[in-house]
């Protein structure tokens, strides 16, 4: 869990100030504020990469506001569809922190 916290306070370290968080099914009921403020930061963060406001980050998109997700892009991108949504990114995280 502490890993899966540094990699979503890495992720959302660049997140807009003063930026409502909104909020999702994919928070788990009964997060700490802790984790509700990361994955709140993640999501501001997607929202504002999101240029086109349709849920799905393109490459081009991520290398722009989200460079971490840009950078683990084919990864992420499990389905090869040419972008990745918020619960794909979140899933990655979630892999990568058990997996140290």
């Amino acid at each position: 869990m502490r890993k899966l916290l540094v990699m979503l306070a890495a992720c959302a370290a660049c997140a807009a100030p003063g930026a409502a968080f909104a909020q999702t099914a994919t928070q788990p009921m009964g997060a700490s504020p802790r984790v509700e403020r990361a994955l709140g930061q993640l999501q501001t963060r997607f929202s504002n990469a999101n240029t086109t406001h349709d849920g799905k980050l393109t490459r081009e998109q991520a290398s722009a506001g989200m460079p971490m997700v840009a950078k683990h892009f084919d990864q992420i991108d499990t389905q090869k569809n040419g972008y990745v949504t918020l619960p794909q990114i979140e899933a990655f995280m979630r892999e990568h922190a058990a997996q140290r």
